[in-house]
């Protein structure tokens, strides 16, 4: 655990609070051995978009450590370490063919399970290739991404398939890809901070979503059996507006329509995104997502999100310094907490309990990797995994007084929370 720093209680006290604890690194560091990068190593992860893969292999990092991911002529993905066994030559300068890539130095050629097909310019009667295999891994090709998994050969899991792949009514694209310069931990876990929406995103940044956003919501948590949700209530006229924004264990996050406004009562509506906060290593995150398009007459997804071009607001760094002060966004905000968030230093309240229990969960899943056992959110069979992640707006005028009223919202979207989390409406409408 993290140290902390000391609670300041006077005025002008800042000569007191210069020391900076360390990192929690059980929770921040993801490298090979570290306690969450083989955490991490346990789950499929995302690395790449299909038609990333053309006629070049593609140099990337993830969780530390240096790879190489190519399709070959065969149509087969390879994910191998990224230097050559023979000389250390990256083998993002190899050559992809009809089979495997082929290293640009001496011309040994690669199989995509790291099988070495050929050795030039050792002898004839050499067993060399047949001793010895190129570090790979294996991966998983679905709805236009690649996925990894990196972890111990003997422990794959099935590849998971969520409720939201096979969506009735729905059909599901890759979207956008982008990095930041920062901890993992310190993106994901602003799924749980509901707050935030309506400060940064409203009040501070103009109205980046609908105007409805800008209310500050009624708060609950609830941990489901794949992670957390946050719900957020609101008073929209004659309606409550339970929005229900989800963490999938141990880094998918799955984000309700933005352009909801809660004027119209409507069922459990489902996400607008799937996307994956992957360490590429402690201070480098890649977010990689699909988004969710409805072909669901009087479902309306606004044109724009089904064009890869265009991408959510306050997602990226502003032009130029001065308009990322006068309106900052996502970005800013989490980029800014240092490259990994130092915990030893935050007071948290109230609101931050999503944040706290999203931190302990993931803890809890460190340490059973450490005893031996499946952490929560790892399936070992192929069945469909049932989320939690929408918009609700139910008929339900004021109550007498705002007092009652807040409890009121809070009663309603516990109540919504948990009939979807006994029987969750995706699956239902699957069947």
């Amino acid at each position: 655990m993290a140290t902390r720093a000391p609670f300041l209680k006077a005025r002008y006290s800042g000569y007191h609070h210069r020391q900076v604890p360390r990192e929690d690194a059980e929770l921040t560091h993801v490298g090979p051995g570290s306690p969450c990068g083989e955490y991490m190593r346990r789950f499929w992860q995302p690395i790449c978009y299909s038609d990333e893969l053309k006629d070049l292999p593609v140099a990337l990092k993830i969780l530390g450590e240096e790879l190489v991911v190519f399709r070959d002529g065969s149509g087969a993905v390879g994910l191998l370490e990224r230097h050559c066994p023979h000389r250390g030559t990256s083998l993002e300068f190899g050559l992809v063919g009809a089979k495997g890539i082929r290293c640009c130095y001496h011309g040994w050629l690669f199989d995509v399970d790291g099988t070495i097909l050929e050795t030039p310019g050792e002898p004839a009667t050499s067993t060399l290739k047949d001793r010895l295999c190129h570090g790979a891994y294996p991966v998983h090709e679905t709805h236009g991404m690649v996925f990894a998994y990196m972890g111990p050969p003997d422990r794959m899991p099935a590849f998971p398939t969520y409720d939201t792949f096979d969506r009735p009514g729905y059909r599901m694209i890759p979207g956008q890809k982008y990095f930041y310069p920062c901890n993992w931990l310190q993106i994901l876990e602003n799924t749980m901070d509901a707050v935030h929406t309506a400060f940064l995103h409203t009040i501070v940044s103009g109205a980046v979503f609908t105007d409805e956003f800008g209310v500050l919501p009624e708060l609950e948590f609830a941990e489901t059996p794949v992670g957390i949700i946050y719900i957020a209530t609101r008073r929209v006229g004659d309606n409550i507006w339970a929005r229900m924004v989800e963490n999938v264990l141990p880094n998918l996050q799955q984000v309700a329509p933005i352009w909801e406004n809660g004027q119209q009562a409507h069922p459990f509506s489902g996400p607008m995104m799937s996307r994956w906060i992957v360490p590429l290593d402690d201070t480098n995150t890649m977010l990689i997502e699909f988004r969710h398009i409805s072909e669901t007459e009087g479902v309306v997804t606004p044109d724009w999100w089904a064009d890869r071009g265009i991408m959510l607001p306050g997602q990226l760094g502003a032009d130029s310094y001065e308009e990322s002060q006068r309106r900052p966004g996502d970005f800013e905000a989490q980029v800014s907490q240092r490259p990994v968030a130092v915990h030893g230093l935050e007071h948290l309240g109230t609101t931050d309990r999503g944040i706290t229990m999203f931190r302990n969960q993931v803890r809890k899943g460190i340490r059973a990797v450490k005893e031996g056992s499946d952490p929560v959110g790892l399936f070992r069979d192929s069945s469909v995994i049932p989320t939690y992640c929408n918009d609700t707006v139910v008929r339900v005028p004021p109550a007498k007084t705002p007092e009652l009223d807040k409890k009121l919202l809070r009663e309603t979207g516990r109540r919504l929370a948990q009939g979807y989390i006994e029987a969750p409406p995706l699956m239902a409408a699957a069947e």
